[in-house]
């Protein structure tokens, strides 16, 4: 071969051909990393948002199973503890169900996906760097010192419809020792997202934003007399270090009040829930400290709605039929359960002075909704157990089909210490209009006062 002779491989081509070769060749070793790192980091968000389970094939989880004092112990590595002591004790038991996907808002998904690794815990706490939308922090690390903090900031950021109501919302006090219903609230509930926005247009922020609220919160209620149009209003600010505000209208003194910090421990309305507790935990970040237990796998209270013996109540115009409670009590959601990859998590207040002294979280991976949480009195003693009831919206009514995530169906929470229980049945919906931004400040809870 002569010296500057093409390779013989090479000998049938034309120049323009190899020159065109060259080209390509050397943009692909340019382009191919960040190319690879972005189909890993498809890959990695795909695995957080439908996590394989590496025990769905056990005998003992298929659907139709029943889980109660007498077998309970076969089944004590994918329950929490709560929830096997009060199987061991007969309060209740448990129907496993079809495994179901629980999908998520593909918004939510291609978020995760562009700002996977991007984000970060700022020095301020209070705020986090480079967040804009979906998870901040997927994949969290057992190892990593600051995965307790990152996975209270994925919880506050799950996803949810930016507008959502709840219009039939049924809260019920009963006494367990006598399996009695001692009382029953009916409320109107709604809530509006203003920041990192998903689901409804504009997105992804409120151009009418003054305040700088992530969200507001507001409740009524609509019956018994004695209480009607008692309101509540909760802002929570973006940046977290600020405190949110809360006011609350009572209908006996005809006045807003402001809802000073310790009340937000306080039991609402009589009930076994704190407005700390709403949505799992409604209170600033950085009040608590954070600690990740890492991630397994247990069965929760999640199905879907359409596919359970529903209650035998006349239904609603759409033909909608809320969950049965049953169990000790009737405290105990009568729903399927299912397997499903969780992350534990604990928060410890900072305030010594706060009634409680931590709250365990079992958060379900792929939806990051609190589902099961033991609250331990200042003691350190086992208080209350908060359960979440979550149907997968493609299984819920047809107006929530566009939800793409969890539906919170019911939720109770038995106070173990006091055998007392309050449970809550919701219809919630995606809000097919936009919900009144002037609903969510003062002024309006007077004038629905009068």
């Amino acid at each position: 071969m002569m010296t500057g002779a093409r390779p013989r491989q090479w000998a049938s081509l034309p120049a323009r051909s190899i020159h065109r070769w060259l080209i390509t060749l050397t943009l692909g070793i340019i382009t191919t990393p960040p190319l690879l790192a972005q189909q890993e980091n498809v890959a990695r968000v795909a695995e957080e948002f439908t996590p394989l389970l590496q025990d769905a094939g056990s005998e003992l989880l298929a659907p139709g199973m029943i889980v109660n004092s007498d077998n309970v112990d076969q089944y004590a590595r994918w329950l929490d503890e709560a929830v096997v002591d009060n199987l061991r004790a007969g309060n209740f038991e448990i129907t496993l169900g079809s495994s179901l996907n629980f999908s998520t808002h593909p918004r939510y998904v291609e978020a995760t996906e562009v700002n996977f690794g991007s984000v970060e815990i700022s020095e301020d706490p209070g705020i986090l760097s480079n967040y804009n939308a979906g998870r901040p922090f997927p994949g969290l690390d057992s190892q990593d010192p600051q995965a307790g903090v990152k996975a209270a900031w994925n919880m506050r950021y799950a996803y949810a419809p930016d507008e959502t109501e709840t219009a039939h919302f049924t809260w019920r006090y009963r006494d367990m020792r006598k399996d009695k219903l001692e009382r029953t609230i009916n409320m109107y509930g709604a809530i509006l997202r203003y920041t990192h926005r998903h689901s409804h247009p504009p997105i992804p922020s409120l151009e009418d934003n003054p305040a700088g609220l992530f969200s507001a919160l507001y409740l009524r209620v609509d019956k018994p007399q004695d209480i009607r149009n008692t309101q509540l209003l909760i802002h929570r600010a973006e940046v977290d270090t600020e405190p949110e505000q809360a006011w609350m209208y009572l209908n006996t003194q005809r006045r807003v009040k402001r809802i000073a910090t310790g009340q937000k421990t306080d039991a609402f309305l009589g009930s076994d829930i704190m407005i700390e507790d709403f949505l799992g935990y409604n209170g600033r970040i950085v009040d608590m400290e954070w600690t990740y237990l890492g991630s397994t796998e247990l069965l929760l209270p999640m199905y879907g709605h359409n596919q359970l013996d529903l209650e035998a109540q006349e239904p609603d115009k759409g033909g909608y039929r809320d969950i049965g409670f049953s169990g000790k009590g009737h405290c105990f959601p009568e729903v399927t359960w299912q397997l499903r990859k969780v992350h534990r998590l604990e928060a410890a207040p900072k305030d010594p002075g706060h009634p409680l002294s931590r709250r365990h979280y079992v958060i379900d991976a792929a939806s990051f909704t609190p589902v099961l949480t033991r609250i331990y009195d200042r003691s350190g003693e086992l208080w209350k157990l908060g359960m979440v009831a979550l149907s997968d919206s493609s299984y819920h009514t047809p107006e929530n089909e566009p939800w793409q995530g969890a539906i919170t169906d019911g939720v109770t929470m038995i106070d173990l210490q006091a055998q007392h229980c309050t449970t809550l049945n919701l219809k919630s919906r995606m809000a097919s209009n936009p919900l009144r931004h002037k609903s969510f400040n003062t002024s309006y809870l007077r004038q629905m006062g009068r």
